[in-house]
Formats: C-alpha cells, structure tokens, sequence
C-alpha cells in the first residue's frame, strides 16, 4: 500500500477476540506496516506524534487494540479525533467478527479464558464483548467475517485488501447467501430478492446455481427482475461514491434469497459484471452458501 501522497498510514486493528488479530497483525506486518500489539489507546496520539518526526521513514503502521473496557473506547474515540484534528496522518479502522458459536469453539479448541468472563463461560464474555464493540464496528471503515475463514484465507483477504496501489479505488464486495443460513455478519447493505420466480422449481435447473446459464436467463429474463435491478444499481452508483467520501475503503453487498443458490447467485454475478465495468471500483463476488445443498 502506497501513501496517499506522502502521508503515512494508520491502520487499527480490533474486534471479537478469537476472530483472527493476531493473523491480521502478522499479514499486515508481511506487507511491510511497523506493527504494535495491544497498544493502550490512550498512547495512540502519542504513537502518532513519533510517526510525524519520523519524517516519512515510518509509513504504513498497525496498531492492534484489545479493548476489555469502556474506558478504553472513550480513549480510543478521543485519541481518533484528535490525531484527525492535529495531524495530516489518515487513519482507516478494521474490525474483525464471528458468529458467536464460532468464536465459542475457538475458545474451547484453545483452552483460553475469554477476557471478560467472570464466570468461565465464553459465550457470555462474547455476548458481553459483542455488546461494548457495537459502536467501534459501526465506525469501522473495514469489517471482515472470519467465521468460514481458515487462517490462510483471511491472510489472503487482508493481503489483497491492503496490497492495492491505488487507493482511490473502493473495494467492492458482492455475496451471496441464503437467509436460512443467516445474514452476513459483515454486510454494510442486505437485499433480498425473495420476491423473484424461483428457479428451484424448475426440475431441470435445481441442481445447477445461479452462475449456470440457464438458470442465469432464467432468473433474469423476468421484467420485475430487470426493474429491480435499473434501480437497485441507481441507488449503488449513489450509494458507494457516499460511503467513499465518508473514508470507507470497502463496502459489502449482501444478495440473499432463500437457501442462497438461485436468485441471490444469478443477481451477485450480475452486480459484478456491471459494478466491475468501474475504474473507480474493484468488484469482487463470492457465494457464500451456493454449494450447500451439495455438502
């Protein structure tokens, strides 16, 4: 990652403990970002200082913040706004998530005591967790779901996310899924195309997903998917230039219909032939629930 016209970079790591910091920390620290574990968010401006005088040889620097109390947030809020007031060094906050049944495994897997359980129990210091970090993550200008991620998977979104040259460019990330499995944890926006003729029951194309061809035609040649989609891409192309000029980097689009096979699949590979037409955009779509059925 390049700096935005000589001006360094701070990136601060955080979220649900047991959803891959440390992974992150060390993935950044492969791209080459001076890396500080556990850093008290008080000392942030302080830190920030030392990079000004640093005189451009410390550039790009991670910060990873394990918040166990309120009176680290209102720190580390405090500390935010002041190097945004007092120095020209952009900031951009990534937070890391699970669904809670994972993160209890995890624990178990490990024979960690989660931080904040008085009791033992993990899930209730996660449900305690999950709770104060609701208001860092709505600020995060990166969120990213390790719940199906394997420590090399996540290592090689972050790698990608943060590898790009060119930063003026928004990360665009189109899934699909199915609401019978649940809603992505880390999608910024959730549309439901439920409502669409489902190819499901078309004997002929249930056991094929929406990047087949012909269940691709068929959930697109439907006239309320074609009006659905003229406005639902209105509303994208003012949408993501808004996200951008509020410092987001990336922005997940969350496709879902019913098991997350059909109609979410064919309209997610849609978004991303069109979206990806953008030089201002990097597209990139997945499905995350396509092949479940087959497992």
């Amino acid at each position: 990652m390049e700096e935005r016209n000589g001006l360094a970079k701070l990136v601060i790591i955080t979220g649900m403990s047991g959803a891959g910091k440390t992974i992150a920390v060390q993935s950044l620290e492969d791209l080459g970002f001076f890396c500080v574990d556990n850093l008290p968010p008080v000392l942030i401006p302080k830190f920030a200082e030392l990079i000004e005088q640093s005189n451009g040889k410390i550039g790009k620097v991670a910060l990873v913040i394990d918040l166990r109390g309120r009176e680290f947030f209102t720190a580390l809020f405090e500390s935010l706004r002041y190097i945004k007031e007092n120095y020209t060094i952009t900031y951009e906050i990534l937070f890391l998530d699970a669904i809670d049944s994972v993160l209890v495994q995890r624990y178990k897997e490990s024979r960690r005591r989660h931080p904040l359980a008085k009791d033992g129990s993990p899930l209730s210091g996660i449900l305690q967790e999950r709770k104060l970090l609701e208001e860092l993550k709505g600020m995060a200008t990166q969120v990213i779901d390790t719940t199906s991620l394997k420590p090399a998977q996540l290592k090689e979104q972050i790698v990608s996310r943060f590898i790009q040259s060119d930063e003026d460019v928004m990360a665009v990330d189109v899934i699909s899924f199915g609401f019978k499995y649940g809603v992505p944890i880390d999608a910024d926006l959730i549309f439901d195309v439920r409502f669409l003729p489902n190819p499901h029951y078309i004997e002929q194309l249930r056991p094929n997903t929406g990047q087949h061809p012909e269940v691709y035609d068929y959930v697109m040649k439907w006239t309320e998917t074609q009006e659905f989609l003229t406005k639902l891409l209105d509303l994208l192309h003012f949408l993501i230039p808004q996200y951008k000029k509020e410092g987001k980097s990336q922005i997940v689009i969350g496709i879902g219909c019913t098991g997350g096979k059909h109609r979410s699949v064919a309209i997610a590979e849609y978004l991303g032939k069109t979206l990806g037409s953008s030089d201002t955009e990097r597209v990139r779509v997945s499905h995350r629930d396509s092949e479940r059925d087959r497992l």
